[in-house]
């Protein structure tokens, strides 16, 4: 038995023989990539994977590795054409030749990548998911919810550090009108395996003071896009559609949308964009703010008016009543004292004396009514004086008031600082896009306003 043992290494040799002899040079193999790694000479290490059908279970790996040649032109060709940096956690269909090593083992060396096969993989997982949270009935969920009026507290979640992030504040926080926001960053880790729980935390950390904010802004850094599978999230997408508040993206990449795009309430290519969709929010609820206050003075102004005409026809009215009743009254009394001198004539003394007393009572009476009538038609006009003048003192005070809380935000007062309106048919253009060459538009200033062509 000793005599026929050989050694591991003869072992090894023989499997090596084995498989050059066996197998092809090359295969075509579907796996997903991990724990990839670049060494300082350039050559990649990393595992492919399977997964058995729900995507829990390993059920096959293998070494891999691609030499630094290779890597380089190999990277560069699947990142340019999808988009996504070549790392861990990607589909992938690549050409492979086996390996044997008698001291390292067995391991596949990479040829060639299909980035078709990976694109296609995304777009299915995205289809997938697209169609589960229709299913659930949630994936226009967030689109439905409607923006407050205005949009000036917002909850920022990015990365700390990430220049979009300072391009966002920069862009929003010196706008053109002179507009207030107030914003409270959430950080969140926004590239790699950990974007999706990261994100799903910041969220929760915002729900628990909803009331605080207006809306939600996902922004994500600007330059080359990578990792996007972390927002073709199930988790994350079903989040973000059922979340109370209005989410806004800029993840800043100009690829097709990805899950999180399409769930959201409003999709914006870049944070700067973002920033921009809020300004001119603001801007036109600040118009509109004009226009009603324009409306309210013309209305009170014009109440004002119609109350004037109508306390000086009542001061007539009442006056010409007034008159006829001090002319009736005088009537009244004359005739009583012709009645009285008559009867005097014609009694003896003692019905004079009585007729001379009740005389002097009904003219003492009648002259009280007179001074009650007076006093009570002097009440009554004085009443209606004051109140007029109060209602309209509180008005005039009311109208100041809202006169100078929107002197800031009216666009006179934007344009004499130097800044101007870009306007089309009589519309506000506020995207370059709104415009082609050979068209026609206006320049207002402060004092006038040119008219320009497009070129």
């Amino acid at each position: 038995m000793n005599n026929q043992a050989i050694s591991l290494y003869e072992l090894n040799n023989l499997i090596r023989g084995v498989l050059e002899d066996t197998l092809p040079e090359t295969f075509w193999i579907r796996a997903e990539t991990s724990d990839v790694h670049v060494n300082q000479n350039g050559h990649c290490y990393l595992e492919f994977i399977e997964k058995d059908n729900k995507g829990r279970t390993l059920i096959a790996k293998a070494r891999g590795m691609i030499w630094s040649n290779t890597f380089f032109m190999l990277k560069a060709y699947f990142e340019k054409a999808t988009n996504q940096t070549f790392g861990s956690g990607i589909k992938v269909l690549v050409q492979v030749s086996v390996e044997f090593h008698e001291l390292y083992g067995f391991s596949l060396t990479v040829h060639d990548i299909d980035p078709s096969y990976t694109l296609g993989d995304q777009a299915l997982n995205r289809a997938a998911i697209l169609k589960q949270l229709e299913e659930e009935g949630v994936l226009n969920m967030n689109k439905e919810l409607e923006l407050p009026v205005p949009v000036s507290r917002i909850a920022i979640i990015s990365s700390p550090t990430a220049a979009g992030y300072e391009d966002f504040l920069e862009q929003l926080n010196n706008n053109a009108y002179g507009f207030v926001f107030y914003t409270k960053l959430f950080p969140a880790i926004m590239q790699g395996d950990r974007t999706e729980d990261s994100i799903i935390s910041a969220l929760e950390r915002i729900y628990e003071y909803l009331d605080c904010f207006d809306v939600v802004v996902i922004i994500r850094g600007g330059g080359a896009t990578s990792d996007l599978s972390s927002f073709d999230s199930y988790l994350l997408a079903a989040s973000c559609a059922q979340f109370p508040l209005p989410i806004i993206t800029g993840i800043g990449h100009e690829r097709d949308d990805t899950v999180l795009d399409i769930v959201a309430h409003t999709r914006a290519k870049t944070p700067t964009a973002v920033a921009e969709f809020l300004i001119s929010n603001m801007a036109e609820i600040a118009l509109e703010l004009d226009d009603t206050t324009q409306s309210i003075v013309s209305l009170v102004t014009q109440r004002l008016q119609e109350e004037a005409v109508r306390l000086s026809v009542f001061e007539t009215k009442n006056s010409f009543i007034l008159k006829n009743w001090y002319k009736e009254q005088n009537t009244i009394l004359s005739s009583a004292k012709n009645v009285l001198s008559r009867n005097l004539l014609r009694t003896d003394k003692e019905n004079k004396s009585k007729l001379a007393v009740l005389e002097s009572v009904l003219i003492k009476e009648s002259q009280q009514i007179i001074k009650d009538s007076q006093n009570h038609f002097s009440s009554i006009e004085n009443s209606l004086k004051r109140i007029t003048q109060q209602s309209f003192k509180n008005e005039t005070i009311r109208l100041n008031a809202f006169e100078k809380h929107l002197a800031l935000a009216s666009p006179e007062n934007i344009l004499k600082k130097g800044y101007t309106l870009t306007m089309k048919d009589g519309k506000v253009i506020k995207q370059s896009k709104a415009l082609k060459k050979g068209d026609e538009v206006a320049i207002v200033f402060s004092d006038g306003e040119i008219k320009s062509i497009v070129e």
